[in-house]
Order: structure tokens, then sequence, then C-alpha cells
């Protein structure tokens, strides 16, 4: 339209965003709403069948006692493959505006990197873009081996505040790179920094379902609940405590794999951009603590007394020290690494 104002392409990208965010708050509403129904089904599969009086009531006891013993519920099967698993209908929906959010977002995500002419990950703002885009790209492609959409309603809703949260409080406008970012380290460093971080949010997040199982589990055997009657009724129908300890613990050791390339990659730019490869800088430091927080946790399960609950706090410790480093260490420790972008 002639005399318009044209938007320029960060603001394209910021718009594409913005439209992501609020598809991903659509998505997170119906995951939810799928784990509701799950615990509505293993509610109403739990309730005996009523016996007719006529049968009498030695059948009756003994048909109550017999649906108590083996409960109607279907168990989740993890390894089930995409075309052979429970067709839950908003869990289904749920995963199909993830995809549509994580395809606008990625629309977002590489239109400010054209818009800046770099890589999309040179200060807080894209570092969540980025970081972000990859936790939902790593989620949609563990589908592909794993039914993981019992996590939907965490890791989706964890998106959108992060994203969110980001979008609102870290975002800048497109700048030149300070001058120490102007390496190839910026484009393999962070990169793999950002993919272990996706990893060990998921992790994170299974972990949590862990702990929830695990003390679910512990009521029913302390109350002598053949059936597992106790607890949130999703969870009735999950993998067990052990089953999920161990998928949490293959997601925290891949992004072991990465998070340990991030410490020597960063080791190696430092050396390059001020001639030494540790200098106990702030940002150094905590990327070292989140380094061996996850080393203590894999080294604890491995040890067969620190399986359980005590490993899974220490996963969700690791993601948390994460957090922390991203944003806190980032926002209020002064140190070298100053690539915020706020002022």
């Amino acid at each position: 339209m002639p005399g318009a104002e044209t938007l320029s392409l960060d603001a394209v990208s910021l718009l594409l965003v913005w439209t992501a965010i609020a598809v991903y708050l659509l998505a997170f509403i119906a995951y939810t709403i799928d784990l509701a129904q799950r615990a509505a089904r293993t509610g109403a599969a739990h309730e005996p069948r009523q016996t007719p009086a006529l049968v009498g009531a030695f059948a009756s006891t003994r048909a109550q006692d017999h649906d108590a013993a083996e409960p109607r519920t279907a168990q989740h099967d993890l390894h089930a493959p995409p075309g052979k698993r429970n067709r839950l209908l908003w869990a289904r929906i749920g995963t199909a505006l993830t995809i549509l959010a994580f395809l606008l977002q990625l629309g977002g995500t590489v239109g400010r990197g054209i818009a800046a002419e770099r890589v999309p990950w040179a200060n807080m703002y894209e570092f969540a873009l980025t970081g972000t885009l990859l936790i939902v790209a790593v989620y949609l492609l563990a589908l592909r081996w794993y039914d993981l959409r019992f996590l939907g309603a965490f890791l989706i809703g964890m998106v959108v505040l992060l994203l969110g949260g980001a979008t609102i409080s870290y975002y800048v406008e497109v700048v030149p790179l300070m001058d120490p970012l102007k390496s190839v380290w910026l484009v393999i460093h962070v990169f793999v920094a950002s993919l272990a971080t996706a990893l060990f949010a998921i992790a994170c997040g299974i972990s949590i379902t862990q702990l929830l199982q695990a003390r679910r589990e512990r009521r029913a055997q302390a109350s002598s609940d053949v059936a597992g009657n106790i607890g949130p009724g999703f969870l009735r129908t999950l993998p067990t405590a052990d089953v999920l300890e161990s998928l949490a613990y293959r997601f925290a050791i891949v992004g072991f794999v990465f998070w340990t390339f991030t410490l020597i990659a960063g080791a190696i730019w430092a050396n390059d951009s001020w001639g030494r490869y540790w200098g106990w800088d702030v940002k150094e430091v905590w990327t070292f603590v989140i380094w061996v927080i996850y080393a203590g946790y894999i080294h604890a399960r491995a040890t067969r007394g620190w399986r359980g609950t005590r490993s899974a706090w220490l996963s969700i410790t690791g993601f948390v020290a994460v957090l922390f480093n991203f944003t806190i260490v980032n926002m209020f420790f002064q140190g070298l690494h100053a690539y915020s972008g706020l002022t």
C-alpha cells in the first residue's frame, strides 16, 4: 500500500516469535487437558464394576477384588512407534500445535539471523530464542523413539515462560558484534551449549516425573494398595520410576558430552581472545560448576546407593544451575563475558 510503513525484517521476526509463544500456550493447554483426561480415565478404570444382586454377595465381593488386583488402565508403552501409540486426542492436538509453533519460532530465529547478518545467538535474547527452539526440536525428535507426550505440559510450559520472559525482558535491537565475539567459536561454542541445555531440560522434566512416580509407588507400597490407586491419576499410566530414571540418564549423559565440549571450546576461544585458557572468570567458573554437577549425577547413577530420588535431585539441580548461569550470572555478575546485550 503506498505510503504505508513496511516492517523491518527484525520486526517480522519479533512478530513471528510472539505468534509462536501464543501457539505454544495453546499447546500447553492441550497437553494439560491430556493429563487431566488421563487422570479421569484411570479414576474411572479403578471403579469396581457393579455385579447384579442375583449373583449374590460372594460373587460381588470376588468381582470387586478381581478389579482391584487387575486395573483396566492402559500402561504407557514408552517405546511404542508413533503409529501404534495410544490415540490420545488432546496429546495429538498438543503435538500438532507444538510443531506449528516450532516452525513459527524457527522462522523468527532465521529472520533475526538474516537481519543481523550473523548467527542469532550473540546476546541473551537471541540465546533464549535459539535455546528454547532447540529444546522443542530435541523434544519433537525424541518423539520418534520415545512416547514423551506426558512431558509436553512441563516442557512447553517452560518454553512459554522462558521465551516469553526473554522477549519481554531481554529483547534488544540488532547491533554489531563486539570484537571478542567475531570468531568461528561463537558459532560452535554457543550452539553446542544450547544443544546441551536442551538435553538437560528434557532430563530435568523426566527426573521431576520420576520423583512424582517414586513418591506414588512408595505410598502405594506402604498402604499395600495392589492396584496402585494412589496419587495423581495420570501417573498410573506412566512408566515406573526406575524406567524414567534410566531415560533421564540417557538424555543427561548425551547433554554432558556436549557440555564437556562446550567447556573445552570455551577455553580455546578464551585463549584466542584473551591469551589464556582459564582465568576464573565468573562465567567460566559456573560453566565448570555445571559440569561438576552433571559429572556427579552420572557417577551417582552408576553407584547403586545413589540411584533413585537422590540422583533425580542432582539432575534437577544441574538444570537449575544452567538457568542460574544464563540469567543471574549474565545479568548481575561482572566479568569478561559481558555479552548480555542489556544496557
